[in-house]
């Protein structure tokens, strides 16, 4: 998406991770490791964006991403607003290019968005003055890039190299903006093997995850794999999907040691929470000792403090 960048080549706004430059990615990771902390260690501090504004703009719930955001914020030294939309004059009636307005003309400088409806995070980069910036901190079904980069930072710090790699997600990809930015990140990164398994009513339809194996069952998916990534059963994106009950579903595609063990021994396990334990993922391997599902967590908040100082990187220069 061209109208990611600045006229200099630089990146201003982070709304998808389609097509962007795999030396940017690269660059990106390289930096969120250098915000990473052991767990119990105290956490990284600059004061890099000191006198920039970031405002949170969540209308969905949210909890690992809209903190990780703010205290990634806060940790790079930008002041804070969170407009939780249950609060906003968006109750009132008010457009949401109408509370972007208000925000810009505050002062603020960078933009997190979260929204249901398909576009509002591209709308809105198309509308603000040339020194905002937008990021999409979750789009619709069809986007989450920040969470694209810590799943791949996560895999870096566990794999040594992506081009070898088997990876299976695995789930709900229909509604999962998750796997979008999975697949976007990983494809870029160079994985030559990438799966994709869910039952029918969940698959994707046709000429979405281009390259991707398509399997609908678990046997045939996780064979050999070096990462398997689970993802939440979305019963809120699902009204006209049919799907058995939690029981059936677990039976059939849950993640059990038993179903494991068909992975590699080495074979790392994500989530991008929150889980359905006893749905998509058994506890056993959820707290296994193959999990890497807090270390994402850690990670989004290096991931998001990365992303911020490179979209702001102008302030701090200024």
């Amino acid at each position: 998406m061209s109208g990611q960048f600045r006229a200099d080549g630089s990146l201003r706004h982070l709304l998808t991770l389609e097509d962007l430059p795999r030396p940017l990615i690269e660059r990106l990771l390289e930096r969120a490791e250098r915000f990473v902390r052991p767990l119990g260690a105290r956490p990284p501090a600059s004061r890099v964006l000191e006198g920039c504004t970031v405002a949170n703009l969540f209308t969905e719930p949210s909890t690992r991403t809209r903190v990780s955001f703010e205290l990634a914020a806060k940790r790079l030294g930008a002041d804070v607003v969170n407009l939780e939309v249950q609060l906003s004059s968006r109750v009132k009636g008010e457009s949401m290019l109408d509370t972007v307005y208000t925000l810009q003309s505050l002062h603020v400088d960078a933009m997190v968005i979260r929204d249901a409806e398909i576009g509002v995070p591209a709308t809105v980069a198309a509308h603000v003055a040339d020194h905002v910036s937008i990021l999409s901190a979750g789009e619709a079904h069809v986007d989450h890039p920040t969470q694209g980069l810590l799943d791949a930072l996560t895999v870096r710090q566990h794999k040594s190299r992506f081009d070898t790699l088997s990876i299976a997600i695995i789930g709900d990809l229909r509604h999962s903006r998750v796997a979008r930015s999975a697949w976007h990140v990983f494809r870029a990164l160079g994985v030559s093997d990438l799966r994709i398994v869910a039952p029918p009513a969940l698959m994707p339809p046709a000429g979405e995850f281009e390259g991707c194996s398509r399997h609908t069952r678990l046997e045939s998916g996780l064979p050999q794999a070096d990462v398997v990534m689970m993802l939440r059963i979305q019963k809120e994106r699902m009204a006209q999907v049919e799907l058995p009950d939690a029981d059936r579903y677990y039976a059939s595609y849950g993640l059990t040691p038993e179903r494991l063990a068909l992975a590699r021994p080495d074979a790392i396990v994500m989530h991008p929470q929150p889980m359905n334990r006893g749905v998509e993922i058994a506890s056993a391997v959820a707290d296994g000792p193959r999990s890497v599902i807090r270390d994402q967590v850690r990670n989004g908040v290096a991931v998001r403090m990365a992303v911020l100082a490179e979209v702001l990187a102008w302030r701090s220069a200024a």
